[in-house]
């Protein structure tokens, strides 16, 4: 019984043994899981995946990785080099040594990453070029917008003439949602779908939309309002309109704003447009902001014939982008500036070129954090407002001064986006690289 008592203790002994062992092999590869996915996000987050450069100009990246890397090329034209200054195809830098590239000649190129010489785990597309340059401009617009095809806001209930309330559009439309034609007639806006309702009366209608990108049909039946008048049960919108800062115009004419685009204000998408406009807008006041709530540029926009300024031919997530007319032309101020791409930025001190006190000027910032891989790209930039004008009159960045250019070493590097909502004086901004790629 003694024996059989003292071999159960073993046992169990090293039964606490092994377990301790496993658990310890476990924590061992859960530790070396950690670490590679700690590292695959670093290095998502610190180095872009494309770059943009100019042909036959030295480049210099600074990846900051902490750990060794080897870089190569797939082809002859792209010369890498370090602190060593040897040129080659494949080069092997040490941690946080900066990356000297050369490319002979324009084109677009491979760029390998091998952590720790052996292990291909990022690629980088180059795209080599001419130097680029546009005038930075800074100026508010009015923005007008007409959608392609009528948005639909939202679906709703409609009390027909029999005093029952109904929601024909119920589960058939959704916010989002464009009209395009109703049986087979294209629709150029809302008032002829309103047209084309009263005519079809109660008869059937085949919608064509398109959701997502993709067209389909529904069948609906018009609904006859306690007013007489047939309807959807759908509130719907075909054009928007707002006021916005002119960031650049390229030496072809070409511009881009606002560095964001035109969202719908009740479903918050992206809207899909037709066309647009640029027209003259009169700034009457700003109202500055304050934590938790952001201010406002007030204005005004003259629609007509002699007030147009050019025309909108897409409206993206980077900003709206079409040609300036000869009258916007002719008004610009200041002189064309060298493109300066996200390799050229550093933190500290920068400038927006604004007309927000009706003067065109610039006015000092602080770029505090630079994301080569943001989640949205129009906030790449973390952007501080410095200049105690500007902190006068605005409180820092308000709605309107969306695309105002951001200037640093004489170069057009981007254009602010947003401001935070609890700090006015704080925002982001979009690299200018990226809206030129619109």
């Amino acid at each position: 019984m003694r024996e059989d008592a003292e071999g159960r203790c073993r046992r169990k002994v090293l039964s606490g043994r092994e377990r301790y062992r496993r658990y310890l092999i476990r924590m061992f590869w859960l530790g070396i899981f950690l670490m590679a996915g700690f590292t695959v996000y670093y290095v998502e987050r610190r180095i872009p995946s494309r770059l943009n450069v100019v042909a036959n100009e030295q480049e210099t990246f600074d990846f900051a990785l902490p750990f060794e890397v080897t870089m190569l090329s797939d082809s002859e034209a792209v010369v890498l080099g370090s602190e060593s200054g040897i040129p080659a195809n494949e080069i092997r830098l040490k941690a946080e040594e900066p990356l000297s590239l050369y490319v002979k000649q324009e084109g677009t190129y491979r760029l390998g990453m091998k952590l720790f010489g052996k292990i291909l785990f990022k690629e980088i597309e180059l795209d080599a070029s001419g130097t680029q340059y546009a005038i930075p401009c800074g100026t508010p617009v009015g923005i007008y917008l007409k959608s392609r095809g009528i948005m639909v806001i939202g679906t709703g209930r409609i009390t027909n003439e029999a005093g029952e309330e109904t929601e024909p559009a119920y589960g058939v439309l959704q916010s989002g949602d464009y009209i395009e034609a109703i049986n087979g007639e294209p629709l150029q806006d809302k008032e002829a779908l309103i047209t084309n309702l009263n005519r079809i009366g109660e008869s059937e209608a085949l919608l064509r939309i398109r959701r997502g990108g993709v067209q389909m049909e529904v069948q609906m039946s018009p609904v006859k309002a306690a007013d007489g008048s047939y309807k959807l049960g759908a509130w719907v919108r075909d054009d928007t309109q707002g006021i916005g800062t002119l960031t650049y115009v390229d030496e072809n004419g070409s511009f881009g704003a606002l560095g964001h685009g035109i969202s719908d204000s009740d479903t918050g998408d992206v809207v899909e447009i037709a066309e647009g406009a640029l027209y003259e807008t009169e700034i009457l006041g700003v109202e500055k902001g304050a934590a938790g709530n952001p201010g406002v540029m007030a204005g005004v926009i003259y629609y007509g014939p002699g007030t147009q300024l050019g025309t909108v031919k897409a409206n993206t997530e980077n900003g709206i982008f079409g040609t300036v007319n000869d009258k916007l032309e002719h008004s610009l101020q200041g002189k064309a500036m060298e493109i300066g791409y996200q390799q050229d930025i550093r933190k500290g001190q920068a400038w927006i070129r604004s007309n927000v006190s009706g003067v065109l000027r610039d006015y000092e910032i602080e770029i505090q954090r630079i994301d080569y891989n943001p989640i949205q790209v129009n906030k790449s930039l973390l952007i501080r407002v410095t200049d105690p004008d500007l902190l006068r009159i605005t409180g820092g960045i308000v709605q309107g001064m969306s695309g105002s250019p951001i200037i640093q070493d004489g170069k057009l590097v981007g254009a602010v986006t947003h401001v935070l909502v609890n700090d006015p004086t704080r925002g982001y901004g979009i690299f200018i690289e990226n809206m030129l790629e619109h």
